[in-house]
């Protein structure tokens, strides 16, 4: 991170009880940040009170309380901002909350710091607001559009070119379209877009994190809103094998915990230049299959072997894999926990506590 301000500051993380926030919170601890942490503790993330280290001020509450938001923005120079509902969710009946938690929550925070004069602000996105990832047909590079039912039913699940020849995966970088395709991925593009109409009314800046698929310690369990991993390592935990949806050759990035901490603590060194608004992909640079993962973690765990069981999620995509070149070349950043490492860490790594259902 030559060139930019790593001093300590005053940082709020808000969701820093979280999986993630967690994680922050230790890597900017060492850093030499002094840390304070606004979580509400939901129940369907949290199970059970979490331990905040020491040194940090801990507020109980919500992003979406203006007066709580006061309170825990009082003195702060940086906001990292990870709280938020994650996940496709069950139906779209969870429509309502991920709106409220993500987007008006999101509104309330910036409105704080726009009142407060605070100018600094990191916060997590997702790879979800591309929608399918990007893909090569026999006339260059294309975007499908959303999968058909029909097509799921039938075992069809690799996106066709206009010939109905297969789509070759490719790697997406930050200036690629954007497409959310659920509630969810809706929810965190319109954070980004909040975050950008701040730094054009307030003169701040933003970095918005569109994080892969992360995993490592501490992942929740037990829970129908948390990544892949966590559900197969649940599964595993109960004794269970874990099951793989559609033929397990779905294409993503599996990123650490730890070198996503890494990154929002570089985010957090830039934001300390007059930049425009960025958004950066944060990914491990090696592609995995969804099925490689629950394989891995079946055989370091010594639990059954994983069931690939052919269902599916309207909603989930295909293949989304990215470049993180922007992030390592502009931000220093580089990941250095491996795919093999890091699962076989996984594997037995303690989870967090089974959240209320």
């Amino acid at each position: 991170m030559d060139g930019f301000d790593t001093r300590g500051v005053r940082l709020l993380v808000t969701g820093g009880a979280g999986f993630i926030g967690a994680a922050i919170v230790e890597a900017a601890l060492r850093a030499g940040h002094e840390v304070r942490v606004l979580d509400s503790l939901r129940a369907d993330v949290h199970g059970g009170e979490p331990a905040i280290p020491a040194g940090v001020e801990f507020v109980r509450g919500d992003v979406r309380d203006a007066e709580t938001v006061a309170r825990a923005l009082d003195g702060i120079d940086v906001v990292c901002h990870q709280a938020a509902k994650v996940g496709l969710g069950v139906d779209f009946s969870d429509a309502p909350d991920y709106v409220s938690s993500n987007e008006y929550g999101t509104a309330v925070l910036l409105a704080g710091m726009a009142e407060a004069g605070i100018r600094r602000f990191v916060q997590a996105s997702s790879m979800v607001v591309y929608g399918e990832g990007a893909y090569l047909g026999a006339d260059g590079p294309t975007r499908p559009p959303a999968r058909r039912a029909a097509d799921l039913d039938a075992g069809r699940f690799d996106p066709l070119d206009a010939d109905g020849s297969p789509l070759v995966p490719a790697l997406i970088d930050e200036d690629a379209p954007l497409d959310p395709r659920n509630v969810y991925a809706i929810s965190k593009l319109s954070q980004e877009h909040l975050a950008t109409s701040w730094c054009r009314s307030t003169g701040g800046v933003s970095a918005s994190l569109r994080y892969h698929n992360v995993y490592g310690p501490g992942m929740p369990q037990n829970t129908p809103y948390a990544g892949v991993a966590s559900l197969f390592r649940s599964a595993l935990e109960r004794g269970e094998a874990p099951r793989v949806f559609e033929d397990g050759r779905q294409r993503r990035d599996f990123v650490h915990v730890r070198d996503v901490a890494a990154a929002n603590l570089a985010a957090i060194a830039w934001t300390a230049g007059g930049h425009d608004p960025r958004a950066f992909n944060v990914g491990s640079g090696t592609v995995h299959t969804i099925g490689e993962v629950a394989g891995q973690l079946s055989a370091h765990s010594g639990g059954p072997a994983p069931v690939v069981t052919g269902e599916y999620r309207l909603g989930d995509v295909r293949h989304i894999t990215a470049t993180s070149d922007r992030l390592k070349s502009e931000l220093g950043w580089r990941p250095l926990e491996t795919f093999e490492h890091g699962m076989r860490e996984f594997a037995t790594a303690q989870l967090r506590a089974a959240v209320q259902r």
